[in-house]
């Protein structure tokens, strides 16, 4: 270890330990050097962290510089959810376009490759995979993030992300415990509910999180989601009955528990951050997620002082608080000895994620449909990104078509006049109509039914969770916007 933690006491390296904070900017701070040197054993990582791969390695370098066992932390699922590849979109194609292929050696591959890319950029700890179940069609924030409806595809599927990433030496962190499923509520925003019996629960929700312990998934992600069947009075990130009894009782998990975003409105909006902070240590997580949306020295502070203030008035047991920092350090050894050293052979399988988006592409003809063969106007229909996919990655087909068609041209159109403006834009070139859950959004499938009237020829690419009946004159369901997904649509679209 290059630097041992110099708090002056252990009550405070303990508080800072257990926090998993962000930052601004491509390099750290100085206040964040100066508090891993305190005692603060993870950074997080968002995309505003990110510009390349090089410049990931050289941060993370940076980091361990100041303290070697530092758990440098991202929330990088591929496909729609990307950190890394923030910038381009995502070079795989995420867990509902593996879920369609049903093939849970291509998942491990992906997850192995994904989990070879974020250790050699010098991350270690991943905040994926999502094992919800998407039970609810509606719901505004998983989807396309979850393997499927399917109870046990999404468990076999999340037990080889878990297997395939933690080859790579980068630990999994399996969320959102107990399922965000079947929500019609995003949590960033305000605090879901579940109301189902404990028996649809165990047999549909947990059962994907007992399948990635039994893989070994090194952490679990608590969900700011209230299920009045486990507890009628606080959400699961704040329950010891969801955190302690169930997860760690019945479910025998004894890795690291740690929380989705304290920031988010579920939480922060009605217990604040400081207090949501002690209550979810208390319940039993180990670690707090923070740093999306707040990403300051300030902020850090705050929760480490609430934290310390906490035990020192009795309300939060001094044994809890060390028992989290300890799982913390317990990570921080696994990854340790499961980084690839200098020199390891390379076993790259850099194409495995378009050769995935392909092999899930769903492809719905009418009449005698036939490859476009002129550059077509490509009308993205694009809805508001909920603020786990966020609105900074690109997506779609149109730079796709125009890498094979060149002249494509588009326009991104939304609201009530969306179809009659794409329309006009179009002329008189083969319209390519990119949507994104069309089955949410009444006024895209408005826009369709329009687009279609008029020129039924219309090419449709579905992009999101392909609940809507396929129509027009080629129907492409992609399950999934990342980048690869749009490659695989435009050479189905333009027959290569």
């Amino acid at each position: 270890m290059t630097t041992l933690a110099r708090a002056t006491d252990t009550l405070t390296r303990d508080a800072l330990t257990v926090l998993q904070p962000g930052f601004a900017g491509t390099t750290a701070p100085d206040w964040l050097l100066r508090r891993l040197g305190e005692g603060l054993a993870s950074v997080a990582l968002f995309g505003r962290n990110v510009s390349s791969p090089e410049q990931v390695a050289a941060l993370t370098a940076q980091l361990r510089a100041e303290r070697e066992d530092v758990l440098v932390a991202i929330d990088e699922e591929g496909g729609d959810v990307t950190r890394l590849e923030v910038r381009t979109g995502s070079s795989f194609p995420g867990n509902h376009a593996l879920g369609a292929v049903d093939d849970v050696g291509l998942t491990r591959a992906v997850a192995a490759e994904l989990g070879r890319r974020l250790a050699a950029a010098g991350v270690d700890f991943n905040w994926a995979p999502s094992a919800d179940v998407n039970s609810n069609p509606d719901n505004p924030v998983i989807g396309v993030r979850s393997f499927g409806a399917d109870t046990d595809l999404v468990a076999r599927h999340t037990a080889a992300y878990v297997t395939g990433m933690q080859s790579a030496g980068v630990a999994t962190c399996t969320k959102h415990f107990p399922g965000h499923g079947d929500t019609g509520v995003d949590s960033h925003h305000a605090v879901p509910r579940i109301d189902v019996d404990a028996g649809v629960l165990a047999e549909r929700d947990l059962v994907p999180f007992r399948a990635a312990i039994a893989a070994g998934t090194r952490a679990v992600m608590s969900a700011h989601i209230l299920v009045p069947a486990l507890d009628p009075d606080r959400p699961a990130t704040l329950s010891r009955r969801i955190l302690t009894d169930l997860l760690r009782g019945e479910l025998g998990y004894d890795g690291l528990i740690v929380t989705d975003g304290i920031e988010m409105q579920a939480i922060a909006g009605t217990y604040g951050i400081e207090r949501g902070t002690v209550l979810a240590v208390a319940a039993g997580a180990d670690a707090i997620c923070v740093g999306g949306g707040l990403h300051d020295e300030g902020t850090v502070r705050r929760l480490s002082d609430a934290l310390v203030e906490a035990v020192r008035a009795g309300e939060l047991p001094e044994e809890r608080l060390a028992d989290a920092a300890e799982r913390v350090r317990a990570l921080a050894r696994w990854t340790a000895a499961n980084r690839p050293a200098d020199g390891e052979p390379d076993t790259a399988d850099g194409d495995v994620g378009l050769r995935a988006a392909r092999r899930a592409l769903r492809v719905t003809a009418a009449g005698d449909a036939t490859a476009l063969t002129e550059p077509p106007y490509v009308a993205a229909f694009t809805p508001v990104a909920n603020i786990a996919v966020g609105d900074e990655t690109p997506w779609g087909v149109a730079a796709e078509l125009a890498r094979l068609l060149p002249g494509t041209e588009t326009g991104s159109f939304n609201g009530a006049d969306a179809g009659s403006e794409a329309l006009a834009a179009a002329g008189s070139r083969r319209i390519v109509a990119v949507v994104r859950d069309e089955h949410r959004h009444p006024w895209m499938a408005a826009a369709l039914d329009v687009l279609l009237a008029a020129r039924p020829d219309t090419v449709v690419v579905e992009m999101g969770v392909p609940r809507a009946r396929p129509r027009g004159g080629l129907h492409l369901a992609t399950h999934g916007a990342a980048r690869v997904c749009g490659r695989a649509a435009a050479e189905a679209i333009a027959g290569v």
